[in-house]
Formats: structure tokens, sequence, C-alpha cells
């Protein structure tokens, strides 16, 4: 008789109770709740798969959703255990027994059709314009979402448009993706992708028909809408170019993971095809640039580091930057709390797990000018929380800083006028 399929809990056998999760976990540091660590949780997931906890069970449901889903577990244990897949099906078990939570259904709902979102976004885009997000920002709960607004901000000046001229032989065509936030408030991280991959050989393409890529929904366990997104991605993505460049580390763990969403030969197509924008860079040199002279460090984002297993290739870019002084302070590869929509639900424990890290930077002699980290949630958490601690330290994505030192070197000619 064939075996059931047991989805992503399978993944959990390997895990042998040994511990070695148990500091790599931000809310098990935190709380010191076994139930709030990967091995206690895999306790009840395992209890949930053969039925001996229920599905609405207030524990079970409080202590799996109190999880920040960053992985950083896996990259801890000596055994292979693929808990993120296990949270993901134990998830979806629990959001289909006992529905998601009310503010969790409203912002998944928004985020799942454009006409909702985009105008949304633009507004808190607009919003920040005023430079009011920057006035009203604080360490309350309201002056907080005022700070991450703040940080979606370029971390200079816009300067006039202006085109590139490649310094390398052609290497290939890229899609972007866009997504939706980075899409909304980070459109000069796109614009400053599009820039550095063409100094490095790409010739990058807008790809039209592009969704939310659904992470946010998978996180949450709505995995029916997530694979809705997925299913759209791929219609207008597949054969499209060499390569599908993402500067989001959530949207790209996503998108290289539509072969397990979807299990179609098209979304296997797909996932073999995205490339985080530092992986793009790093294999065609990177081109080095001009002069920046500027401290920094670099603070990985948990879906980059722990699910993409991209490590290297985000300090080989700044490796090309002369006069940057770049370090990773102590936690560098500890999640910073934000999580998705996690910080809207748990926002006591996304700031307690938040403040190791501005510790970590306040700390830091000689203090940072910036800290450089390639996902818009966190560059929204970090920067609030560093605003929250009046610390003077801004946060931008590492292809801005490559931008600037381009932008130095005298490679970007200005835009003729149309």
């Amino acid at each position: 008789m064939a075996e059931p399929d047991r989805g992503g809990f399978a993944a959990l056998d390997p895990c042998v109770h040994c511990g070695f999760c148990l500091p790599a976990c931000p809310t098990y540091l935190a709380t010191g709740d076994e139930a709030d660590s990967p091995r206690g949780r895999i306790l009840l997931m395992r209890a949930l798969e053969r039925g001996e906890l229920p599905a609405d069970d207030p524990g079970v449901e409080q202590h799996l959703d109190a999880c920040l889903g960053c992985r950083g577990c896996e990259g801890a244990c000596p055994s292979g255990v693929g808990y993120g897949r296990g949270l993901e099906a134990a998830r979806e078990r629990i959001a289909t027994a006992v529905g998601l939570p009310a503010a969790a259904r409203v912002t998944l709902g928004i985020f799942a059709r454009r006409r909702w979102w985009r105008p949304a976004v633009t507004a808190a885009r607009w919003f920040r314009e005023t430079g009011l997000a920057r006035r009203f920002r604080g360490s309350s709960r309201t002056g907080f979402l005022f700070g991450m607004l703040d940080a979606t901000a370029p971390m200079s000046a816009e300067a006039p448009s202006r085109t590139p001229r490649p310094r390398t032989a052609p290497r290939g065509t890229v899609a972007l993706f866009r997504g939706c936030v980075m899409d909304g408030l980070f459109g000069h991280v796109h614009e400053a992708t599009r820039r550095t991959l063409a100094i490095n050989g790409y010739t990058v393409i807008e790809v039209p028909g592009q969704v939310c890529c659904g992470a946010l929904h998978d996180h949450a366990g709505d995995r029916a809408t997530a694979r809705e997104l997925a299913r759209r991605n791929v219609t207008a993505f597949l054969g499209q170019a060499d390569f599908i460049g993402v500067d989001s580390a959530g949207c790209g763990a996503l998108l290289k993971d539509l072969d397990h969403l979807l299990g179609s030969a098209e979304a296997a197509a797909v996932a073999r095809s995205v490339r985080d924008v530092t992986e793009l860079l790093a294999a065609a040199g990177p081109v080095v640039g001009g002069p920046v002279s500027v401290d920094a460090c670099y603070d990985a984002p948990c879906h980059l580091q722990h699910a993409q297993r991209v490590q290297r290739e985000p300090l080989a870019v700044l490796a090309a930057i002369p006069g940057l002084r770049v370090r990773q302070l102590p936690g560098a590869d500890r999640c910073c709390g934000s999580a998705g929509i996690y910080g809207a639900l748990h926002p006591e424990m996304s700031r307690a797990v938040l403040d190791d890290k501005i510790a970590a930077v306040a700390a830091a002699v000689p203090r940072p000018d910036v800290v450089l980290t390639g996902n818009p949630g966190c560059l929204m958490q970090i920067g609030a929380g560093l605003a929250a601690a009046n610390l003077p330290v801004t946060v931008a994505h590492p292809v801005e800083l490559l931008d600037r030192s381009y932008r130095a070197a005298g490679w970007y000619e200005p835009t003729p006028p149309s």
C-alpha cells in the first residue's frame, strides 16, 4: 500500500531534538520558552499531523503563529531538517481550520489585488514625500510605523535620469521582478538595479502581467492565494528572459520555490531562472566603481541568507566599491523581527527581536553611517528601529551604494530629453 502524501511535514523527520537550533531562534532567545523554539514547535507540528492535537488548539495556534519563519534554525541544524516546509504545512492546516486573524485577512486581501494595493502604496509614498513621516517617527507604536515609512526613502536625493554605459561584454537578458511594496515604495532601488545590471553587461527588460509574489500569503498559511498569484507570475515570465532579477529577498525566496508551490514543469522552468540581483552582479565580477567613503554594516535578510543560501554574493558586490568600509556586526545573520506582516500581528515580539540588532549598531565603533540589507521589510524595520533609538544611521539596499559608486566613476550619461 502506498504511503500517504505527508506534504511538508515529511521534511521534519530528520529532527532528533538535539537543540542546536535553540541559539539560532530569535523568539526562543526573547522568551526562553521551549514551545517558542524550533524543537518545541516541531513537537507541536508532529502532534498536529498525527491528529494528537487539533488544528484549533489554542496552544498550537499561539506558538506556531509566533514563529518568525526566518529559518535561521535550518542553517544551524546538523541533520538537515526542513523546518520551513513543515511550518508551511502546519500553518495551512491551521488557516483552513480556524481562518486567519482579521488584520491578516485585510492585509493579504489588499496585496492579492493590484487594483487595491497600488493606490494604497502610492498614497503611502506620497505621504512619505511630504516629510511628515520623518517628522513624526519615534519609539511609540504609531511613531514606529511612521519610521518604517520614512525608511523607504532613497538614501540620497534622486539624481537626474541617467543612461548607463555597459563596461563588460553582454551577459544576457534580465526580466525585472517588480513586486508590490518594492514597486510602490522602493522604485529607486529598482532603478539602481537596472543601472548596475546594465553596467555589468545585462539587458534589463520589463514584463507585463506580473503580480505580487505571494510570499506574504504563503507565510501566513493562505496557500490558495499564494498559488493563484504564482500561476499568474509563471504565465507572465515563462520564456521572457535568460534570468528573472529580484532585488527583494522575500520575493526571491518564494519565486525560487515555485516548483514546490505549483509542481508544474512551467513553474520549475521559471524558478530555475530566478536570481537575486547580487547573484547576477557577482557572476559578472562585478565591475569595480568609483570611490565612496562610507562606514557601513551589512545585515543579511533571512530569506536571502537562510532560505536562498545566498551569503557570499552581497559581500562580493560591496567589495567592488573602493573606499567603502563594510563589516558584519554581531547578530547580522539573525532576524530583525520584520517577517512580512509579523510586525502588525505581533508588535511586541517584533520589537523585542529587533532590540538586539539596534543595540549592536549603537555599540559599534566606529558607528556605521548606513546599514545595508536587501529586503524591503528589513529596510523598514531596521530603519524604524534606528530612528526610535535616535541613532543618526540610515538604511539602504546594497545596489544603491553600488549605483552611487558607478556614478562616481562617471559611467552614467545624462539621458537625452524626449
